[in-house]
C-alpha cells in the first residue's frame, strides 16, 4: 500500500464510510408518541394482553413487538408498514405478518370495528392470540433465517465501523501532503477486506431469509386470514350485544378498559344473555312505533275498517238500525266487532307522566316454555326495556317494578333528567324473585310514584304496564282506593297476560288488556307502543 494518500484510501473505503448504521426499527407499523402512549396504557390496564405477550414470548423471540404491531394495525386509522430496509432484519417475519394482515379483506372487516378504538383493538389482539401462536410456529424456519440475516447485518455494520476507525487512524497519521504511512494504509485495506466479506455474507443471509420467508408466506397468510375472520366475528357480536343493550360506540369508548371488559363479560353471561335476540327485537319494534300514532282519536278520515265504535259508524250501518229485521244482525256484528266504521288517524300527545312497567317475577315466569327456550320473564323484561327506550325518547321518567309474593318488591327508577347507567339497566334485567304473585303492592307502589311525580312536577297521564302470567285477587278496599287514585291522577293501566287468558281482576283493573300467546313474538305488543 506504499504511496497511498488519504484521498485514494477514502475512495477505496467510500462505500463503507457512507454505509448507514444497521436498521434499528423493531416495529413493523409506523407509530408516533401518541400511539406508543396508547399502547402503554393498554398494556398497563389489560392483564390479558400482558399474558399473551408473556405466553408467546416464552417460545418466540420478538413476540412483544408482533403483538404491538397487530394492535397498532387494528387501532390506527391509516396504518403504514415500514419499508423493509428500515427494519431490523430479525423482525422480517413480523413485518411479513402485518403486511399480510393489512392486505386481507378479513382484517379490513375487523378494522371497521377497531380503528380508533383502543379497547376493541386490544380485544382483537386477544382474539387472535392462538392464531399468532400457530403462525409463529409455522414460521420458525423463516425466523431462524431472519435471525441469521440480522446477525450477518450486524457483522457488516461492525465491518463498516472498522473501516471508519481505520480511516480515522490514517487521517491522524497522514502527513501535510496527504500521504499515509504504510502501516496505516494496510490497516485500512484489511478493514475494507473484512467489511467486503461481511457484506457478502450479509447479502447471502438476506437472500436465504427472503427465500425462507417466501416459503412460509402462504401458510402465514392462511392462518392470519382465518384468525382475522374469527376476531371480526367476535368484535361484531360484541358490538351488536352492546347495541342491543342501548350502549353506543361513544359511550363504550368513554369507559376504561377494565370497565368495558367487565361489562362485556356481564352482557355475555348474565341472566338475560340467552334472550338477547328477543330483547333486540323488542327494542327495534318499539323504535319503529315511536311516532306514537294514536288510535281512535279525532283526526283525518282515511278509510273504512271493521270495529265496534258506535261513534264512528258509517251511514249505512246507522240506517240498518231503522230496519227491525236487521237489528239482530247488527247486534251480532257489533259483538264480533265487525261493524263498518270510519278509520281515523290523528296525532295526540301520549301520557306525560312516568312510564312504569310492573314485571311479575313469580317462579312460573322464569320457566322456559317447551319448544321455545323462552320464558315469560324474558318476554316481560324485553318489553320493559323497550318501554325504557320509549320513555327516554319522550323525555319521561321510567320505573321498573319487579314483584312476586307479598313483601317481595324491588323498584328501579330511571329519571328523564339523569343519564341511564347501564349497570342499573342490567341489574333491573337480571334481578328475579321466584315467589308467588301479588298485584296490590307493585300497583300501589306505581301509584305512589305517579302521585309523587304529580306533587313535584304536576305531571299527569302516566302509563302503567302490568306483565304477569298469574291470577291474583285484590281486596275490595284496595280496589276502591285504586279507582279513586286512578281518577285523580289520570293514568292508564295496560294489562299483559302471558300464556293464558286474562283473569277477571286484570280485566277490571286495566284500561287495555292483551294476551301473549307466542313468547317469540315481540310484535304482539306493537300496538301498545303506539299509544304509550
Amino acid at each position: 500500500m506504499a504511496g497511498k494518500t488519504l484521498a485514494k484510501l477514502a475512495g477505496l473505503a467510500g462505500r463503507w464510510l457512507g454505509l448507514a448504521a444497521s436498521a434499528r426499527q423493531t416495529g413493523a407499523v409506523e407509530s408516533d408518541r401518541f400511539d406508543e402512549m396508547t399502547w402503554r396504557e393498554i398494556t398497563d390496564q389489560a392483564a390479558a394482553v400482558r399474558n399473551v405477550i408473556g405466553d408467546l414470548g416464552e417460545r418466540h423471540d420478538y413476540a412483544a413487538d408482533l403483538v404491538r404491531d397487530v394492535f397498532l394495525a387494528a387501532y390506527k386509522t391509516v396504518p403504514v408498514v415500514r419499508p423493509e430496509g428500515d427494519m431490523n432484519r430479525s423482525r422480517l417475519v413480523n413485518r411479513a405478518a402485518i403486511s399480510a394482515l393489512l392486505e386481507s379483506p378479513e382484517f379490513g372487516e375487523l378494522r371497521r370495528e377497531t380503528a380508533g378504538d383502543a379497547y376493541a383493538s386490544a380485544m382483537a389482539v386477544l382474539a387472535m392470540a392462538e392464531t399468532l401462536r400457530r403462525m409463529l410456529e409455522q414460521a420458525e424456519d423463516a425466523q431462524q433465517a431472519a435471525d441469521a440475516a440480522a446477525q450477518a447485518a450486524e457483522e457488516q455494520r461492525a465491518g463498516a465501523e472498522g473501516v471508519a476507525a481505520a480511516m480515522a487512524a490514517a487521517g491522524d497519521a497522514a502527513g501535510e501532503d496527504g500521504s499515509v504511512p504504510d502501516g496505516a494504509a494496510e490497516n485500512v485495506a484489511a478493514a475494507i477486506g473484512a467489511a467486503e466479506q461481511a457484506g457478502q455474507d450479509a447479502a447471502a443471509a438476506g437472500q436465504a431469509a427472503s427465500q425462507a420467508l417466501a416459503g412460509a408466506a402462504p401458510g402465514m397468510r392462511a392462518a392470519l386470514r382465518s384468525g382475522a375472520a374469527q376476531a371480526a366475528d367476535k368484535r361484531q357480536a360484541e358490538a351488536a350485544l352492546m347495541a342491543t343493550w342501548g350502549i353506543g360506540p361513544g359511550e363504550a369508548q368513554r369507559m376504561s378498559f377494565a370497565e368495558r371488559l367487565a361489562l362485556a363479560q356481564r352482557l355475555r353471561t348474565g341472566r338475560m344473555s340467552k334472550f338477547i335476540e328477543l330483547i333486540g327485537r323488542f327494542r327495534q319494534m318499539a323504535a319503529g312505533q315511536r311516532a306514537r300514532r294514536m288510535e281512535n282519536v279525532p283526526g283525518e278520515l282515511v278509510g273504512i275498517e271493521a270495529g265496534d265504535d258506535l261513534g264512528r259508524l258509517i251511514p249505512s250501518e246507522l240506517a240498518a238500525l231503522g230496519v227491525p229485521v236487521m237489528r239482530a244482525v247488527f247486534a251480532a256484528r257489533y259483538a264480533e266487532q265487525r261493524l263498518f266504521v270510519y278509520e281515523q288517524r290523528g296525532e295526540t300527545e301520549a301520557g306525560q307522566g312516568a312510564i312504569i312497567c310492573c314485571v311479575d317475577c313469580s317462579g312460573s315466569m322464569g320457566i322456559p316454555v317447551a319448544g321455545t327456550g323462552l320464558s315469560g320473564e324474558a318476554w316481560a323484561k324485553g318489553c320493559a326495556l323497550a318501554m325504557l327506550d320509549q320513555a327516554r325518547a319522550s323525555r319521561r321518567d321510567f320505573a321498573g317494578i319487579l314483584f312476586s309474593s307479598a313483601g317481595e318488591i324491588k323498584v328501579f327508577r330511571f329519571p328523564a333528567r339523569e343519564p341511564v347507567r347501564i349497570a342499573d339497566v342490567l341489574d333491573f334485567a337480571e334481578f328475579f324473585w321466584g315467589g308467588g304473585t301479588n298485584f296490590e303492592e307493585p300497583l300501589g307502589q306505581a301509584m305512589d310514584l305517579l302521585e309523587a311525580e304529580f306533587s313535584d312536577d304536576g305531571a299527569m297521564r302516566g302509563d302503567i304496564a302490568l306483565v304477569t302470567d298469574g291470577i291474583c285477587r285484590v281486596s275490595e278496599d284496595w280496589m276502591r282506593a285504586w279507582n279513586e287514585r286512578k281518577a285523580a291522577l289520570g293514568f292508564r293501566l295496560f294489562g299483559i297476560q302471558v300464556g293464558r287468558a286474562p283473569g277477571v281482576v286484570l280485566e277490571a283493573l286495566a284500561d287495555n288488556v292483551r294476551e301473549v300467546t307466542d313468547l317469540a313474538d315481540a310484535g304482539q305488543a306493537s300496538d301498545m307502543f303506539r299509544v304509550i
